[in-house]
């Protein structure tokens, strides 16, 4: 693996740009969360595809999808950041988070788990917690059972996190996001209530919310228990599919309010909601899940001043 290019911050977030060979070019990102230090909290986000073939409305990996990453690819990405800090494999950190979710959808990808699987046996890690982020294709039905029965032999008691991209209740507005066949809300939180154990981490049911589309509380209680599932609340990233195809975020990250009408209702209905902006440079930067730096470089108009900032002197 060839590294090619590095763009961010060293106490915010960093994207690395790398050749697998033969042009497979692949990011995966290294963050922070400020003002925590690194040793109290570190976050990996790894590529499990080359490109995406889901194409998300909001979502600059859906180009030029060539295929699966291997369990050895996806590993160099993660040793290198590792060895790049902690060259011994001893990772001392408190919460140590590896989110698979730079480009392509996890569950098409049934290498991922074992990847999960080798984990613990090749780095001393103990704050380590995965994190799976998923729109639940169909077809992946062998991924979710395999990640159940890993989670149960490897992370139970809360080590284990797992979200479910949703960003809308509604079915028709759901299927223009995500134009993919995917699992019912039924069928979601069916797994959702076999996944969860007495000590788990809730599970994530994410909105990246635009505005005008409707998250209702009534049809979430319907289907999710409060007990075992919690709301993430994020804003739409400004790249360059969010801009194309006019998606405006109902969340304002560069704001510092907190009372949307929406979080309200669903709190009302019994859910812990989060509401998840972070580092608002991250945007500059790209290291957003969801964003696709390569995708930038190559396009010929800039998504503005929010979003991919930094790689203005880099666009081709």
């Amino acid at each position: 693996m060839q590294i090619l290019n590095t763009i961010g911050r060293e106490d915010i977030a960093t994207v690395y740009i790398a050749d697998l060979g033969q042009g497979r070019l692949v990011e995966f990102v290294e963050s922070t969360q400020p003002p925590i230090p690194r040793d109290k909290k570190w976050v990996l986000i790894v590529s499990t595809l080359l490109g995406c073939p889901v194409k998300c409305l909001m979502c600059d990996a859906g180009d030029d999808y060539k295929g699966r990453l291997s369990k050895e690819e996806m590993f160099l990405q993660i040793d290198y950041l590792i060895k790049k800090r902690f060259p011994d494999g001893v990772v001392p950190v408190e919460k140590f988070k590896i989110q698979f979710a730079r480009m392509g959808e996890p569950a098409l990808n049934p290498s991922v788990i074992d990847v999960l699987d080798e984990m613990p046996l090749r780095y001393d890690a103990p704050g380590f917690i995965p994190s799976v982020s998923t729109i639940a294709p169909c077809g992946a039905d062998g991924f979710f059972e395999r990640l159940l029965e890993l989670k149960r032999r490897r992370y139970y008691g809360g080590r284990f996190q797992l979200q479910f991209s949703i960003h809308t209740t509604d079915d028709e507005l759901r299927h223009k996001i995500v134009p993919v066949e995917k699992w019912s809300l039924a069928r979601i939180a069916r797994y959702g209530e076999s996944f969860y154990q007495n000590g788990d981490q809730k599970i994530g049911l994410n909105f990246a919310l635009a505005e005008g589309v409707p998250v209702n509380a009534k049809v979430l209680r319907d289907y999710f228990s409060p007990e075992k599932f919690l709301i993430k609340i994020t804003p739409i990233n400004p790249t360059h599919h969010a801009v194309q195809n006019e998606l405006k975020s109902y969340i304002d990250a560069y704001s510092e309010r907190k009372d949307y009408e929406i979080i309200k209702e669903l709190q009302a209905s019994g859910y812990q909601v989060i509401l998840s902006i972070g580092e608002v440079e991250e945007n500059r930067i790209g290291s957003n899940c969801g964003q696709y730096v390569m995708q930038h470089l190559r396009a010929k108009v800039a998504v503005g001043t929010k979003g991919y900032d930094y790689w203005k002197e880099g666009r081709k």
